[in-house]
């Protein structure tokens, strides 16, 4: 796991922009600490920052590798980032095509595999990456993201070239691209969805999960290698069952592959203690022993308050699987002061590039900075719920009635207060919040293939089954990705695995709730691996501290802002966030991490908002 970054200008000498490019390429530390690199050539400059994961003394990068172009040898580099899990059989493959290795590592053999079979060699990946290769043959940069939008990748085209990078932060490094937000942009970080290719910065996009972009004289082209499809499924029960549990064995095995410490993240919920189950007993084969560990809160046993959402506290059923399994585990557990440190606020924002707000956020930062201490490699069971139909409003009949995005049917449905916003009312007019989420709904369904002769609940669940494939969990692996990478620890997602989502997501929905709950498919492929309370335990999601004294916090910081009369509240309604300080209660929460968030990130980037009235 890595950062890249890079430069194409057809019209200058970029041997001249040495100090732009290292500028560039040192955003990228937090993400490699390990190594440096930069490459140039007259129109292209590469950098990297590299995490060593697999073969550590032969994966640095950029890689170059010569190959013949009218009869004479040229020169082809790439950056890349993130990990390719079927590497040895691609490796066996191209040496049986006449391919020699120096090296050890998958980054080798993805270079050696565009060598081979240009841009259609994305189709041969199995894995999570961001890369991109100059081919000196076409002049052409050539710019590939896995299929499910694990890695982050965003690109700017310029007036004679691009500039891209594995986070914003790199392209803004860049003294020719100005920190501008428009409305759009504000309006993707504002709604809980993620549009494909958009991006908070004016002029930025990003390069969609499963699409190459190529950057010639002639301007920037795409072509999608992958998207989901609906293909018709005719595999029964038990069959369908076997067939998950043999994904999810090969997944797991191929993402357990590293050279450096690894561990897995439970959270004593169905999907994390699959995973943890599975691999603890892959290693036993090895003779090793599973490392775990789960995020808990000081005083959460005592302050925890059962809801819809959360009818349990994770603690016991994290100790039930790591008890079953042998794992050598440990409860990382947070308290209060780190939660609310603006200092840590500032990290979860600069890591973001963006005013993300809540303190999952905080949280995942500081469990992953607690075992980068310990492990450099984690797997994770994110986005389990996403494939499988995990959560609650998938089971909704109102929600799923509604035409909008369910996971926002659902939070305003059943928290109607937490969902006034603390803007201020003109910016929320120019913003338009509701028509564009109407808009990226429609444009989102509208994507959807319907098999012929499917009933309508059968297509119903089919969109909203798509909508979370392809608009929530993008937002999850960001959130995801950034947190772990500002620390320097690669987190791997195997549910993320894309036979496995073309598989599940192509069950019916009478398959996916067989047993008349959530996740049958995964229940019944994993039973066997896991205590009996995880298997009986309903879905509850990612842990939040339930302690008052964090709102109150909060509150008190926002009063600081009032006082000093922040430029956020050229942004924010400051009427309703005295009422929100003063209140202090956890119905403010959301509204009160919301108006921190976006004076941290203004205090950091400075942006020259630009809203069309």
């Amino acid at each position: 796991m890595c950062g890249i970054t890079g430069w194409v200008a057809y019209r200058q000498d970029l041997e001249a922009q040495r100090d732009v490019v290292d500028a560039m390429t040192e955003t990228m530390s937090c993400r490699g600490p390990d190594a440096r690199g930069t490459w140039y050539a007259p129109h292209v400059a590469l950098g990297h920052r590299r995490l060593a994961v697999i073969d550590l003394p032969g994966g640095e990068q950029p890689m170059t590798t010569e190959v013949g172009h009218d009869g004479r040898a040229v020169t082809l580099a790439m950056v890349y980032s993130g990990e390719v899990y079927n590497y040895t059989e691609l490796r066996d493959e191209l040496r049986r095509r006449g391919h020699a290795f120096t090296t050890d590592s998958d980054t080798e053999v993805v270079l050696r595999a565009y060598a081979e079979w240009g841009t259609a060699f994305a189709e041969h990946l199995n894995g999570m990456y961001a890369l991109a290769i100059w081919d000196p043959r076409i002049e052409t940069l050539v710019m590939v993201r896995d299929r499910m939008g694990i890695k982050p990748f965003f690109y700017y085209p310029t007036a004679d070239g691009v500039l891209f990078g594995s986070e914003p932060k790199a392209i803004l490094a860049n003294p020719a691209v100005p920190a501008v937000v428009e409305a759009d942009g504000l309006r993707e970080t504002l709604t809980a969805t993620k549009t494909p290719g958009r991006s908070l910065w004016a002029g930025m996009s990003e390069v969609e999960p499963g699409t190459v972009v190529t950057v010639d004289r002639s301007g920037v082209r795409k072509s999608v290698y992958w998207r989901l499809e609906t293909r018709p499924h005719v595999d029964d029960q038990e069959t369908s069952v076997a067939r998950v549990r043999e994904l999810l064995d090969d997944v797991t095995r191929r993402q357990l592959v590293a050279d450096v410490p690894r561990c897995v993240l439970l959270s004593g919920g169905l999907d994390s203690s699959a995973l943890t189950a599975l691999a603890a007993g892959q290693l036993a084969e090895e003779g090793r022993k599973v490392r775990s560990f789960a995020v808990d809160f000081v005083g959460q046993e005592e302050n925890f308050q059962p809801s819809e959402l959360r009818g349990t506290p994770d603690t016991p059923y994290v100790h039930d699987v790591a008890d079953l399994v042998h794992s050598q585990h440990s409860d990382i557990v947070l308290d209060n002061a780190a939660l609310t440190d603006p200092e840590i606020r500032r990290k979860v924002i600069r890591a973001n590039d963006a005013p993300v707000s809540g303190d999952i956020f905080g949280s995942l930062y500081l469990l992953f900075s607690a075992i980068r201490e310990q492990s450099t490699v984690a797997l994770s069971g994110e986005s389990a719920d996403e494939v499988f139909g995990g959560y609650l409003w998938f089971h909704d009949p109102e929600v799923r009635s509604k035409p909008m995005f369910p996971w926002l049917a659902y939070m305003v449905s059943r928290r109607p207060g937490n969902h006034v916003h603390v803007l201020r009312k003109d910016v929320l007019q120019r913003l338009d919040l509701g028509g564009h989420l109407r808009d990226r709904y429609a444009e989102a369904v509208g994507e959807v293939g319907r098999l012929d002769g499917e009933s309508d609940d059968e297509w119903a669940m089919r969109k909203i089954c798509y909508l979370h494939l392809t608009r929530m969990v993008r937002i999850l692996l960001d959130r995801k990705d950034r947190m772990s990478m500002a620390v320097g620890l690669e987190v791997r997602v195997p549910f993320c695995d894309h036979r496995l989502v073309e598989y599940v997501y192509n069950t019916p929905w009478s398959l996916k709730t067989f047993d008349g709950h959530e996740k049958s498919l995964l229940r019944a492929a994993t039973a066997d691996v896991l205590p009996r309370s995880v298997v009986e335990r309903r879905k509850s999601p990612y842990p939040q501290t339930q302690d008052p004294a964090y709102v109150v916090t909060l509150a008190g910081q926002v009063r600081e802002l009032l006082a000093d009369k922040h430029a956020v509240f050229e942004l924010v309604d400051r009427k309703r966030a005295d009422e929100l300080a003063r209140s202090a209660d956890d119905a403010a929460r959301r509204q009160l991490e919301q108006t921190l968030s976006l004076a941290t990130w203004l205090d950091l980037y400075h942006p020259d908002i630009k809203l069309s009235r």
